[in-house]
Formats: C-alpha cells, sequence, structure tokens
C-alpha cells in the first residue's frame, strides 16, 4: 500500500516532526541493547523504548496530533545491524494516514544503493522525506560521494532531515561506542544547503554545542529550517530562544524526539519559554505544514 496523507490540518492541535519507529511486529529494533540503554539512560525516558507505527498513530491519534516517523538505517556503521524497514513503516503508515507521515531512512555507505533505495521509497512507498543522522551512520555529509543522495532527494521533492549536535547514542559508553560527533556539525550542511538550492532541508535539535551554527544557516539559507527537537525547551540556548520568535519564526518546527521525550513533556517546557503569541502556531504546526506540502 502506497502512504497518501489523509490528515486535516484545520483540525490536529500540532505536528511532531521528529519522532522514532524503534521496534517493528517482531521484536526487532533498529539499535542493539547497548545502544538503547544507553540512549535510554542519557534521556531518562518515561516512555518505553520500543513503539510500533501502530503505537505512535494511537498515541498521537489519543492528542489531536499529526507525526513525521522514521528510523535509521546505520546497517554499516552498526556492523551489520539491519535496522527496522523503512518499507514497513512507509505501509504501516498508509493505513494511519490521518496521523502519521513517514520518512525512509538508507546507508549513505553504501553510495549506489542508497540512491535506488531512495527512488523506491519515494516513488513506490509514498515517504515525504528522508532522516539522516552522520554520527550514527559514520559519514561527513559534506563530502561528494555523498551527493547522489541529495540530488536524488531534490528531484524527488523529499524533505532532508539531518541529526545535529550531541547524540545520546552511545553516550557514557567507553568512546561513545566509537561514534563521532564531529560528523554532526551543522557547519558541514551549510555546504549541502548551497549546492542544492532546491533540497529542502531540516537541522534536527539545538544542535548543542553549534547552536549558533545552526542559527546562522537558517537565517541564510532559504532551503533550511530547525526542528527543535530532542531537548527540554527549558535547556535551550538564550540565543535560539530569541531567534525562533522572531527571525526564525517562520523556520522553526516543533518535535519531541519522542519516545525519549514526551510532546507533553516539550509544550509544557516550550509554554515557560515566553514566545511571542504570533510565532506559537507558526512552531506548532503551521510551518511543518507548509515545508510538509500537506
Amino acid at each position: 500500500m502506497r502512504y497518501e496523507p489523509a490528515i486535516d490540518t484545520a483540525t490536529i492541535t500540532a505536528l511532531d516532526v521528529h519522532t522514532h519507529v524503534e521496534s517493528d511486529d517482531h521484536d526487532h529494533t533498529s539499535l542493539d541493547d547497548e545502544l538503547l540503554a544507553a540512549s535510554a539512560d542519557y534521556f531518562r525516558a518515561a516512555v518505553p523504548r520500543t513503539p510500533t507505527v501502530a503505537d505512535l498513530a494511537a498515541y498521537y491519534r489519543e492528542r489531536s496530533m499529526a507525526a513525521v516517523i522514521f528510523t535509521v538505517d546505520a546497517t554499516t556503521a552498526l556492523g551489520g545491524h539491519p535496522p527496522v524497514s523503512s518499507e514497513m513503516i512507509a505501509e504501516q503508515a498508509a493505513e494511519h494516514n490521518d496521523t502519521l507521515i513517514p520518512f525512509g531512512s538508507v546507508d549513505p555507505r553504501r553510495p549506489a544503493e542508497a540512491v535506488a533505495r531512495i527512488r523506491e521509497l519515494a516513488t513506490d512507498y509514498g515517504v515525504r522525506g528522508m532522516k539522516f543522522h552522520p554520527s550514527l551512520q559514520g559519514f561527513d555529509p559534506s563530502e561528494r560521494e555523498y551527493y547522489g543522495l541529495y540530488e536524488a532527494c531534490a528531484e524527488l521533492g523529499l524533505v532532508a532531515l539531518f541529526h545535529t549536535g550531541q547524540t545520546g547514542i552511545g553516550a557514557g559508553l567507553p568512546g561513545g561506542r566509537g561514534i563521532k560527533l564531529r560528523y554532526s556539525d551543522p557547519m558541514l550542511l551549510d555546504d549541502v544547503a548551497a549546492d542544492f538550492p532546491d533540497l529542502t532541508m531540516i537541522l534536527a535539535h539545538p544542535s548543542v554545542p553549534w547552536a549558533d551554527s545552526s542559527i546562522s544557516i537558517a537565517t541564510h539559507k532559504a532551503n533550511v529550517y530547525l526542528d527543535l527537537s530532542g531537548w527540554s525547551p527549558k535547556y535551550f540556548p538564550p540565543q535560539l530562544v530569541r531567534a525562533i520568535g522572531s527571525i526564525l519564526k517562520d523556520k522553526a518546527l516543533f518535535g519531541s524526539d519522542f519516545p525519549l521525550i514526551t510532546p507533553e513533556r516539550w509544550i509544557r517546557d516550550f509554554e515557560d519559554l515566553g514566545i511571542r503569541p504570533e510565532a506559537v502556531p507558526l512552531i506548532m504546526k503551521d510551518n511543518a505544514v507548509r515545508v510538509l506540502g500537506l
């Protein structure tokens, strides 16, 4: 079944652009047990770390919200550990298209195969974007060998969502399990944004410790947006709070990083920031509706 959105944007209260499918119907997870445990400890997650697509649909439908869902394909970097299937995610999202929006993920370390899968996921399965996690996937996104992935996304009208900044995956483990934070420096993505002006890009998270870089890129590049997931808003750097309420009010997107952070907690802390009232509906829903072409 090919995904086609059927979300009533007038009735949803918010659109969460960053949620994870961590398990399939056969209890396979995209990360091994050690990485799952380290991530849960880092975030002190209050919700079990293995929601399925059906779990996410029920959770967000109950809250009158919509959500972008995805996994991360880091097969090569994780020594052959396969992810939850992006095809499965899209097919099951099609059964819950009143509340869910599927993104795909491919292994960038296999560029030719990745480009072919991007085309298949978009054409045959209807995914609306692609998720990249440079640190977990172990690649420098500015290197030319990966440009074919971005060309395919731009050609197909897919949003490219990039993890930026610190990651809880591998946190507290010796050597961080070999995961290199520098690959998620948002300045590496400034090259991509400049070289692919028709590619809509979302820089995920406040990009700690590089928040100023993300603010600068989103201000400079019309095709770049920020999602605010992965951190409680009470920990947002003050310059980010100022920016999303003013110069970036049309470029900022609500995201939780569920199940690591619940939307309720995120929204509760966001309400305490004192963001200008006219910016709040843009951040919570309207900007994402526009970016995702709903």
